[in-house]
């Protein structure tokens, strides 16, 4: 008898903060999906999915982007439709960044920060605090990879990276996070 193992396929990943205070510049923050084929799962991404953009094939939408972190519940929601990717394409790297001018801006300026994952109404990461990355304005928050069986699994292990979004985008592929090498 051979085992059957379920799959992630529909994955929202929901990014919530407090506005800053007024005559303050913006809290602004943005999810940020990169994609890696098989072959270089952690050096050039296929293609990076963030604000004003979605992936190639549909399968990634940014359905909600926030520059002040203004409004009712999650302020940024990405959705991933792992199941729909192409076979070739083996890991996706999703982030959050700290949008400032000056470049002087970090998560620890930021409050009421809280990072959701789910697929349908299961929460696979609950709706909590994004902890440990208060002196940094990136982070990995979560790194889904498609075994050899095609199915899609969540490290939801948060990494702090010592660097500006540009800087991110360039090095995402390289997390410390579980994922084949």
């Amino acid at each position: 008898m051979s085992g059957v193992r379920k799959s992630l396929a529909r994955v929202e990943v929901a990014l919530k903060w407090d506005p800053s205070a007024p005559g303050s510049p913006a809290n602004d923050l943005d999810i940020i999906a990169a994609v890696y084929a098989e072959g270089d799962v952690r050096g050039t991404p296929e293609y990076v999915v963030y604000f004003d953009h979605r992936a190639p094939d549909g399968t990634i939408t940014l359905n909600r982007d926030s520059r002040t972190g203004q409004g009712f519940g999650f302020d940024e929601v990405m959705t991933l439709e792992l199941d729909r990717m192409s076979e070739r394409l083996r890991r996706v790297v999703v982030g959050v960044v700290v949008q400032s001018d000056d470049g002087t801006r970090t998560f620890g300026d930021i409050g009421g920060m809280a990072l959701r994952i789910r697929e349908g109404y299961t929460d696979l990461v609950a709706e909590g605090p994004v902890a440990g990355v208060a002196g940094v304005a990136a982070a990995t928050v979560a790194v889904f990879t498609r075994d050899a069986a095609g199915a899609w699994s969540l490290d939801p292990a948060v990494h702090g990276v010592d660097a500006g979004p540009e800087e991110y985008l360039r090095i995402m592929g390289d997390t410390p996070a579980a994922g084949p090498s």
